[in-house]
């Protein structure tokens, strides 16, 4: 898959494209089914297919600190499209001066000036242009002006609900990472570096490695959770019990994302690691004393043992 900076950065010669166009955070099971859709048409007509994206989050530039939390970082999001086949993914930087192009001239400008799209295909509630002046029904009379068909995709829904980033989100959020799991069609992942804690886990024979994740991460709701953990260059998983929230026993104020790696003896400090959520296992509780939580933690490593056997 070929990965431009820009839709400036498209080459000389190039010929047509079907594009798709969205955030696509998460790459959930709709982004998944209109991707591989604009995948199938490209193939089907003989052309390119092409994602374009943006970066940072729309919303963040249109209102300033508003932005939502991230379910899939960058690097991940990309790897995610390539799996589905396809051929370009192109991150348009997402500026003041972006977010106020007319939406004629999106289109005129990238769809058909750059990109030659012989084709488009989009969500049916995809909007564009400045102040999301533009819909699929605008989309689909500027495509009859310049020689492009347009392709509303239908959302996707199991047992009723619609599967879109924000429901993901408030999942997340809510701890229950396996309504995200189903809505995404994999774990929700977590990433971030291993950093120093407290050492307190070792202390108490449960050595965590803690995590530093990005700012904006779709951090789990406080609780402790069953997860597998990546490291790069490890093709086999390891089992972990993680633990979410400011450690009440001990009077603790600063959030942590820790994680006790079950059958693990080694250092992971500085790695870049990722976890996988598959289970929530129960809510942060305040113990009296070391003894009860230690006996807890030897409940929770069970609990995660059998989670993910």
């Amino acid at each position: 898959m070929q990965r431009w900076r820009g839709y400036d950065a498209t080459p000389g010669g190039w010929g047509r494209s079907v594009v798709t166009i969205g955030v696509f955070d998460g790459v959930h099971k709709g982004h998944q089914a209109t991707i591989a859709h604009t995948v199938t048409r490209a193939r089907e007509s003989g052309v390119q297919s092409v994602v374009l994206t943006f970066d940072p989050h729309p919303a963040e530039v249109v209102r300033p600190g508003s932005h939502p939390a991230v379910l899939t970082e960058p690097a991940r999001k990309a790897e995610l499209i390539e799996a589905l086949g396809t051929d370009v993914l192109c991150v348009v930087p997402f500026t003041p001066e972006f977010s106020r192009l007319p939406a004629e001239e999106f289109v005129h400008d990238i769809l058909v000036a750059h990109l030659h799209a012989a084709g488009v295909v989009v969500g049916s509630n995809f909007r564009f242009g400045h102040k999301a002046a533009g819909d699929v029904a605008l989309l689909e009379r500027l495509g009859r002006t310049f020689g492009f068909g347009v392709e509303g995709a239908p959302l996707v829904a199991e047992s009723g609900t619609v599967f879109s980033s924000t429901y993901i989100r408030s999942c997340v959020d809510a701890g229950d990472v396996g309504a995200a799991a189903a809505a995404l069609g994999r774990p929700h992942r977590l990433e971030g570096v291993v950093v120093r804690g407290d050492q307190r886990g070792r202390e108490l024979g449960f050595p965590t490695a803690n995590l530093l994740c990005h700012r904006y991460a779709a951090v789990p709701a406080d609780g402790i959770y069953a997860a597998r953990l990546i490291r790069r260059g490890r093709p086999e998983p390891l089992m972990a019990a993680v633990s979410i929230g400011t450690n009440p026993t001990f009077s603790g104020r600063e959030r942590r994302v820790e994680a006790y790696v079950l059958d693990f003896d080694g250092d992971l400090y500085g790695e870049r690691l990722a976890l996988d959520f598959v289970a929530h296992l129960r809510g942060q509780i305040r113990y009296q004393g070391v003894d009860p939580l230690i006996a807890q933690i030897r409940q929770d490593v069970e609990r995660t043992r059998r989670a993910l056997a």
